[in-house]
């Protein structure tokens, strides 16, 4: 290796930054035009095009690169995922950088305010499906190896998978078929958010998830609702007040046992929580405690699908049978499987008037709690802080990326860190979808001078 202490100064890396910029966003461009959908089997082909066009793209940049793919444990055969490595150095570290290259579906079209696939410059932000999640994410990836160049000082695996948008389900089968393969001292997983637009963020915590399904009934077929109504109530009226039972008068989960903090290392006003959720006037916010560890490292519960008459079908019976889906979000670092075992407890025993109450569980993806005492956790600090020149700092995400746990399962040795580069404006999975261009550029700064400091650690 040649002497990089001179080439890897943060000065000449934005240098070389400046220079690759221009290509490195049309490269985000050439992204968003492909339609990457990987739930919808009418866009297969489109997911295959992305992965194939990854491909070439590392493989310019000297990486010995593949697409691959593996069955899930139901037999289901995976979407297309990258697989590039940089030329082996012995002696150093390597490296493992995550993202995932397909997309969710658009939506409403008619909510977007331009084609979703054909990108936009507005401003200091660019727009379109994918442009953040994780078209933004491949791109740092990309950019970060770019100006690393031959003197990237540690090995690099990149895996880019092709299912994240639909849970994954390959993903425990490829990491056991490619262990060798894919094994590393640090894992970079970059799909997450920052704390604002200008402001980086380490994300430290994720909840987990778990999932159950409710089947309430009260008599065994429809009866006339004026013959009857009073002394029997109606399945969706027992449905919703089971669903009442779950929060106190707070706002906060009724069910015991499953953790929780009232506290967060950031101040989340309350002006800008109700500005990005779209909140109507006069709705209150539900909870206790700071506003951010009620998104972040307490339990919620959501309905997430529930199945009655319709209004337009509606009829003068009593409605014998209500199904409906709940979405808990789970305290990191609690088993998702021991809170749903809890919440599937506390819907059996508090069935209102002695209905009959079957629960079905569903999924259940494990959160994530991040090492703070470890190095490579302090040198991404150090990173984004000297990318951004403003101070990093440590942020939950409500959501749950659940494969993170299988990396620590099969790679125990590694240390996983979780960065990326959204923010509360980019509006993910919804229509007008969008990335800070400043915030893409510094993003690529930081994982270039952590790949440089890995190699100190």
């Amino acid at each position: 290796m040649a002497d990089t202490s001179h080439a890897l100064s943060t000065s000449v890396l934005r240098e070389r930054l400046e220079t690759a910029f221009p290509s490195l966003l049309d490269e985000l461009t050439q992204l968003v035009a492909i339609p990457s959908v990987s739930s919808d089997p009418a866009h297969a082909t489109d997911v295959e095009r992305s992965a194939q066009h990854l491909r070439g793209r590392f493989e310019a940049l000297g990486l010995e690169a593949k697409v691959l793919r593996e069955r899930a444990e139901d037999g289901t055969e995976g979407k297309p995922a990258v697989v590039a490595r940089t030329p082996r150095i012995e002696g150093a570290p390597t490296v493992l950088l995550y993202a995932h290259h397909d997309v969710q579906p658009v939506g409403e079209v008619d909510r977007w305010t331009m084609d979703p696939y054909k990108a936009q410059v507005r401003g200091d932000r660019i727009y379109g499906r994918g442009s953040s999640d994780d078209g933004a994410g491949v791109v740092v990836h990309l950019g970060s190896l770019s100006i690393l160049g031959d003197d990237l000082p540690v090995n690099v695996v990149v895996y880019v998978e092709g299912e994240e948008e639909i849970g994954s389900p390959s993903f425990t089968a490829f990491l056991d078929a490619h262990k060798e393969e894919l094994a590393a001292d640090v894992i970079v997983v970059t799909d997450s958010s920052n704390w604002k637009p200008g402001e980086p963020a380490v994300t430290t915590t994720l909840r987990g998830n778990a999932i159950v399904t409710v089947d309430v009934t009260v008599a065994d077929h429809a009866v006339h609702s004026g013959a009857f109504g009073g002394p029997l109530l109606d399945s969706v009226a027992i449905s919703s007040m089971l669903i009442a039972s779950l929060f106190d008068e707070r706002g906060d989960v009724a069910v015991p046992g499953l953790g929780g903090s009232d506290h967060a290392d950031v101040d989340w006003p309350e002006e800008e929580l109700r500005e990005a959720a779209g909140m109507v006037d006069g709705m209150k916010l539900a909870g206790s405690g700071d506003i951010a560890a009620r998104m972040w490292t307490k339990p919620s519960i959501s309905v997430i699908g529930f199945d009655a008459r319709p209004v337009s079908n509606a009829s003068n019976t009593i409605a014998p049978h209500t199904r409906f889906r709940l979405s808990m979000r789970t305290v990191p670092g609690v088993d998702p499987s021991q809170a749903q075992d809890r919440l599937v407890d506390y819907l059996l025993s508090h069935a209102p008037f002695g209905a009959r109450v079957e629960v079905t569980r569903e999924d259940a993806g494990a959160g994530y709690q991040a090492d703070m005492d470890s190095p490579v956790t302090r040198a991404l600090h150090e990173a984004l802080t000297e990318a951004w020149g403003v101070p990093s700092v440590n942020i939950g995400v409500g959501g749950s990326i659940p494969f993170i746990s299988e990396f620590q399962r099969i790679f125990p040795g590694a240390q996983v860190v979780v960065t990326g580069v959204e923010d509360p404006l980019t509006n993910a999975h919804s229509e007008d979808e969008s990335q800070s261009i400043p915030d893409l550029k510094a993003a690529i700064l930081a994982e270039a001078l952590l790949l440089a400091r890995v190699s100190r650690l």
